[in-house]
């Protein structure tokens, strides 16, 4: 069925006809449920039309600069309980927060075989034959598990070649047997561990704003989490759509853990530059939202994943952190002890709806929430 499937979907993109409906096609391509797995395993050699992307987005797909001593800081936290070397640590932190967005953490705690196995289970999860995994294929973002492909399917402007499998983990409980059988022990091990090494590199960043190492756990910045386990399978076009389009995060910390197959891609001085995974590290990176607490002196930074032309399968598994209690009136800003006559506000206040209906309300796009609160003087 998931072959008869694909090769349908497949077929409007060689077709030339002149009255494509993209939105019939979409429509049938999520009844399938077959997501972009389904698509590479029939062995076809073009994609569907609504995965392709205006020239203008794919001009420059190859990064500017590949070199480790170039790319996003790595940060030792291997003495990150000496009094005497955590200001050193927290500095590089602070630092790497405020001029990439982005860097990686070494020696965090986890142990390198928690790391595999984690990668491992999002594999075997998403490389279940059809009939098993298509149970779990639904579109429901909030609460529970979902498998699917392309979050913003039915949003964006053209789909981009990843599935995924979501679990969010707090701040309500998550029901165990509601996570498939062949990586459920691995995702509910996982989540225990990130988020020790996620509480862990706030309280860097909280202390590297002047603030009290405690202060983000305060105000319940990692109460909210919500796992994702992103697959990119191999794409037969390659250079004309992308695994996942240029954007930022909107909530106050993302940590990642990839496996050795590149493609994430940092915007940094105007140049793209693609990040080398570390074996055995922990990507982070800033949020908006952490981005406009700060006031500015912190940066959330667009990144991509460019489509995956290798054989070997592109595997992640992403936990998103965000904050559970919003302030009185659900309203929220920069942080008041981060303001001054020295340094105003630059952005202005935000409600949650104003917050949750920007991002689920389109497609991924590149910092426009922030864009849309910042102070014009």
């Amino acid at each position: 069925m998931a072959t008869a499937a694909a090769a349908s979907l497949v077929a409007d993109a060689s077709n030339g006809s002149t009255t494509y409906d993209r939105m019939k096609a979409i429509k049938e391509f999520d009844e399938a449920k077959i997501g972009v797995k389904g698509l590479s395993d029939s062995g076809a050699d073009t994609i569907p039309e609504f995965f392709r992307h205006p020239q203008s987005s794919l001009s420059d797909l190859k990064p500017v600069r590949t070199s480790v001593a170039k790319g996003i800081p790595v940060i030792d936290l291997s003495s990150l309980n000496d009094l005497a070397q955590r200001p050193k640590i927290v500095q590089q932190v602070k630092d790497a927060a405020k001029t990439w967005g982005f860097f990686q953490v070494v020696n965090h705690g986890v142990a390198t075989s928690v790391l595999d196995s984690t990668l491992e289970a999002v594999k075997n999860f998403h490389e279940l034959p059809h009939e098993v995994k298509s149970k779990y294929y639904k579109r429901e973002e909030f609460g529970g598990v979902m498998y699917t492909s392309n979050n913003d399917l039915y949003r964006s402007s053209a789909a981009c070649w990843h599935d995924s499998i979501q679990a969010w983990l707090s701040p309500m409980p998550l029901n165990e047997e509601d996570l498939p059988e062949v990586c459920r022990k691995e995702v509910v091990a996982w989540n225990g561990h990130v988020k020790g090494v996620g509480e862990a590199v706030m309280e860097l960043l909280s202390e590297g704003l002047g603030l009290d190492k405690g202060k983000f756990k305060e105000l319940s910045f990692p109460d909210v989490r919500v796992f994702v386990g992103h697959y990119y399978p191999y794409c037969p076009q390659s250079d004309l759509t992308m695994g996942i389009t240029s954007h930022t995060d909107p909530g106050v910390v993302t940590v990642l853990l990839p496996n050795e197959v590149k493609g994430l891609q940092v915007r940094h001085d105007g140049e793209w530059v693609e990040i080398e995974p570390v074996h055995g590290g922990l990507i982070v990176n800033v949020g908006d939202f952490l981005q406009i607490v700060s006031n500015g002196e912190y940066r959330s930074v667009e990144h991509r994943v460019i489509a995956n032309g290798s054989k070997e399968p592109r595997v992640s598994a992403v936990v998103f952190f965000n904050l559970y209690r919003w302030r009185e009136g659900d309203v929220y800003g920069p942080l008041p002890e981060l303001v001054s006559a020295d340094r105003p506000a630059i952005y202005r206040d935000f409600t949650k709806e104003e917050f949750n209906s920007n991002f689920y309300s389109k497609g991924l796009d590149s910092k426009s929430f922030v864009d849309k609160i910042k102070i014009v003087n």
